[in-house]
């Protein structure tokens, strides 16, 4: 097995898991939903590396998460280091072993979550009955909760039947503004979770489809919405440029508006902020300030009390705390600590009204402690954001490989050892 690791040879991996279960490739087959001969063709290696057929298969066959990692990797698991005892199991595992397990996208959602919603990208499935408008504004507003309170892994589960319940009301209402904005909300939210829980292809194809729907409902608050998904993706993909294009088309689609409405003003705001986040991570210092500095004076234009949810309609509830929060970020992207820190200080949790935002302030501060040097203090953020939203630390895949880092990096660290055991 090592060997066949070693070699990258996935396929003979599944091959010899098979056989020591004693399966035919049929019972394979029939346990994964796919035919005997594209098991045959899986072990062969004829199918090239389809990530998300090996990963049913592997699941049906029970096959470890890190074993699998590793034959995608080509690099066999390590015997754990035993000099320091003390340390958590988490921390002494192999660094390529953990950055591989990442790599592969096993750590935050599982499989057979991940491959319906494949499957339901592909083909989306027939809902459980018919559902109004109203309904599915409601279950939008749930999942959104969800998404708030750091439920990543229900959230994503739950996705290929919120996206039936949106098509099916569409097919009700296919010449309604209204019901496209319902379903470009649904896409939105489907890619701000899998962008978190590092499902790139999968928040690719649904930030892709919020534009489409958004564009069909001509409402440019949707539309800014499915813009700022589809940054956020394209920022992910390494193309910060590009993604600061898109924001910063929907910002002046929102000032041709002329900014009547709250839900209209929260939403250049919001667009504003990720355009300035976006262009600090493309380098670009003066545009991404320039950002910041009109985000702040969009706040004056915000409403005194924001409302209690978002919805399809007001999908932004920004604060002048949350334009501060963006300012960390943004600092961080331009590789300025010194600034994202104190741009941060006066920040406290109860300025936010979600956990989600809560364990945000303490992520992006950890991201600027560490670019500082200071691991102490880092871990510290690291630990209260576990606190508020555990997910933000364990499924957030970027700041997951932050926190481990960290734990490999500082044994002795006060709090390593206790970060190392929630991750």
């Amino acid at each position: 097995m090592r060997s066949l690791i070693d070699a990258g040879n996935v396929g003979e991996v599944i091959r010899l898991a098979r056989e020591r279960r004693g399966w035919r490739q049929a019972d394979l087959g029939r346990a994964a939903c796919y035919s005997a001969a594209t098991i045959s063709r899986l072990e062969q290696g004829k199918t090239g590396l389809h990530v998300a057929k090996i990963r049913a298969v592997a699941e049906a066959i029970e096959m470890p998460p890190a074993l699998l990692a590793a034959a995608l990797l080509g690099v066999s698991p390590r015997p754990k280091v035993t000099v320091d005892t003390t340390v958590a199991p988490v921390v002494q595992e192999d660094p390529m072993r953990r950055r591989s397990l990442l790599a592969a996208g096993l750590a935050a959602v599982p499989v057979a979550a991940l491959t319906r919603l494949d499957d339901a990208l592909a083909l989306t499935p027939d809902a459980a009955g018919p559902i109004t408008r109203e309904q599915l504004a409601t279950r939008l507003r749930r999942f959104r909760t969800l998404f708030d309170s750091g439920a990543l892994r229900e959230l994503v589960t739950g996705l290929p039947a919120l996206l039936a319940d949106a098509h099916q009301a569409a097919g009700d209402a296919p010449d309604e503004p209204d019901t496209w904005v319902l379903v470009a909300g649904v896409y939105d939210l489907a890619a701000d979770a899998l962008n978190k829980v590092g499902a790139r292809e999968q928040s690719r194809i649904t930030a892709d489809r919020a534009v489409l729907y958004a564009e069909r409902s001509e409402d440019p608050v949707a539309q800014a919405a499915a813009a700022r998904s589809l940054g956020i993706v394209l920022r992910h993909e390494g193309r910060q440029v590009v993604a600061q294009h898109v924001t910063l088309r929907a910002v002046e689609q929102l000032e041709r508006t002329g900014l009547t409405t709250p839900a209209q003003a929260a939403a250049y705001a919001q667009t504003l902020c990720t355009t300035g986040y976006n262009a600090a991570l493309a380098n670009r210092r003066a545009d991404a300030l320039e950002m910041m500095a009109e985000a702040r004076k969009a706040a004056t234009r915000l409403p005194a009390r924001m409302p209690a949810a978002p919805t399809p309609d007001a999908p932004f509830r920004i604060t002048p705390a949350q334009i501060e929060l963006y300012r960390v970020g943004v600092y961080w992207g331009l590789g300025d600590a010194g600034a994202a820190i104190a741009a941060g200080e006066r920040l406290r949790p109860e300025q936010f009204d979600t956990v989600e935002r809560r364990a945000r302030l303490h992520t992006d501060m950890a991201r600027a402690l560490v670019q500082r040097g200071w691991a102490e203090q880092a871990i510290a953020r690291l630990l209260e954001a576990h606190q508020q939203a555990p997910s933000e630390v364990r499924d957030r895949t970027s700041i997951r490989n932050v926190a481990v880092q960290l734990v490999q990096q500082h044994r002795r660290v006060p709090g390593a050892r206790e970060l190392a055991a929630v991750l």
